[in-house]
C-alpha cells in the first residue's frame, strides 16, 4: 500500500469520526429498511463472478448491523431476496439461495440479533424454511437489533397475503361479506402484514444510485423517508450510513401533512 492510499484512509477515519461525533442520537431512526443494491456490478467491475459479488455483499451484513447496534436502531429490515428474483437463470439463483441460507444462520448463530423472516415461505426451498424456522425459534429470546430478513418478498405480493389472511380469519369467525367490508380499514390490514406489530420504516437506504422502491414495503413506507447512494452495497462503507443518518436527521418529517 502506497503512501497516498495510506493517507486516504487516514482521512477517510478523521472524517468518519467526525461525523460520528456530530450525530444526534435523539434522531436517529428506529426502523431502517435497507435495499442491498448492486452486488453483480461490483463483482462485475472487480473482474469476479455473480456469486463472489453476492457473497461479498453477504459478508457487509453483519458488519452493517454492528454499525446499527452502535446508534439507537431497533428494527432493520433486509432485503435479500425478491420474488422477482426467481427468475433469473438456475446457475445464479442456486448459489445466491445457499449464500442467503448462509446469512440467516449466520445472523443466528451470532446472538446479537433477533431474527424475523418477511415474505412468503412457500415458494422458497424447504431448506431455506427451516433454515428460517430455526433461526427465528433460537433468537426469539434476544433483546438485540429485530432482523427482518426479507427473502421470497414482494410489496404487491405482501398485501395480497394481508388481505388474504384478514378474509381467511373473519370466516373462520363467521362473519359476512357486509361484516367484512365495514370492519375493513387501514389499521386491520396492517395487522396482517408480515410485519404486523413493528413499527413502520423511518428510513429506507439503497445502494447502487438506483433511485426506486422496486415494491420494497409498499403500504409500511407511506410515509418513510430515503436515502439513494451511489455506492454498490459490498462496497457500502460506515461513512455512508453515518451520512444516511445525518441526512434523515436534518430533515422535518411531515408525515403528508
Amino acid at each position: 500500500m502506497n503512501l497516498r492510499d495510506n493517507l486516504r484512509r487516514l482521512l477517510l477515519r478523521f472524517y468518519t469520526r467526525r461525523v460520528e461525533g456530530h450525530l444526534d442520537h435523539d434522531q436517529v431512526p428506529k426502523h431502517i429498511g435497507v435495499i442491498m443494491d448492486g452486488n453483480r456490478r461490483w463483482a462485475k467491475a472487480a473482474g469476479s463472478t455473480a456469486a463472489q459479488g453476492h457473497r461479498a455483499g453477504a459478508d457487509k451484513i453483519e458488519e452493517f448491523l454492528g454499525w446499527c447496534s452502535e446508534t439507537d436502531v431497533e428494527v432493520v429490515t433486509l432485503w435479500l431476496l425478491s420474488t422477482d428474483n426467481f427468475d433469473r437463470p438456475e446457475d445464479e439463483l442456486v448459489p445466491l439461495l445457499g449464500i442467503i441460507e448462509g446469512v440467516v444462520r449466520t445472523l443466528a448463530a451470532d446472538g446479537r440479533w433477533r431474527v424475523h423472516h418477511v415474505g412468503t415461505p412457500d415458494i422458497l426451498p424447504s431448506q431455506m424454511q427451516t433454515a428460517l424456522k430455526e433461526a427465528e425459534e433460537t433468537t426469539a429470546h434476544v433483546d438485540g437489533i429485530l432482523v427482518n430478513v426479507a427473502i421470497g418478498y414482494g410489496g404487491r405480493q405482501e398485501i395480497a397475503d394481508a388481505v388474504r389472511s384478514m378474509l381467511l380469519d373473519a370466516a373462520d369467525k363467521g362473519s359476512s361479506i357486509e361484516d367484512i367490508a365495514e370492519s375493513v380499514d387501514i389499521d386491520l390490514i396492517g395487522k396482517h402484514l408480515y410485519t404486523s406489530d413493528q413499527p413502520d420504516p423511518d428510513l429506507v437506504i439503497r445502494t447502487s444510485g438506483e433511485q426506486r422502491l422496486s415494491g420494497f414495503m409498499l403500504w409500511q413506507t407511506a410515509h418513510s423517508e430515503y436515502y439513494f447512494c451511489e455506492v454498490f452495497w459490498p462496497a457500502f462503507r460506515k461513512v455512508d450510513f453515518l451520512r444516511a443518518l445525518r441526512d434523515y436527521a436534518a430533515r422535518h418529517r411531515r408525515y403528508g401533512g
